[in-house]
């Protein structure tokens, strides 16, 4: 049995020191519920305490290329990643073609 391939679109990035009230609020009342809207749900968030790796990695569900296109090439997404980057540092994002279901 051959399985399909899926996307990921992983999201990385640091809290602004000052900030993390206003970070959590925005995550849990916008972000988080405007991923799901655009058709982008989050499937994990990692948070790290320690270490030289970004603090947060959410890893986001993406059904296909067209879905993809289309949220990133939203109003929506523009909007919520401009309010994102208002409080955090060091933004990274990549997608990536998963065989295997899993990121790890």
């Amino acid at each position: 049995m051959k399985l399909m391939a899926h996307l990921k679109m992983i999201l990385t990035w640091d809290i602004r020191p000052g900030r993390e009230q206003a970070y959590t609020e925005f995550i849990n009342e916008r972000f988080a519920p405007g991923l799901v809207e655009i058709g982008l749900p989050p499937l994990d968030v990692f948070y790290t305490a320690y270490g030289r790796v970004p603090q947060i990695m959410a890893v986001l569900d993406v059904p296909n290329e067209q879905s993809l296109q289309q949220a990133v090439r939203s109003q929506a997404w523009a909007r919520l990643k401009q309010e994102l980057l208002n409080l955090i540092d060091g933004y990274q994002e990549r997608v990536f073609r998963d065989q295997e279901g899993g990121i790890f």
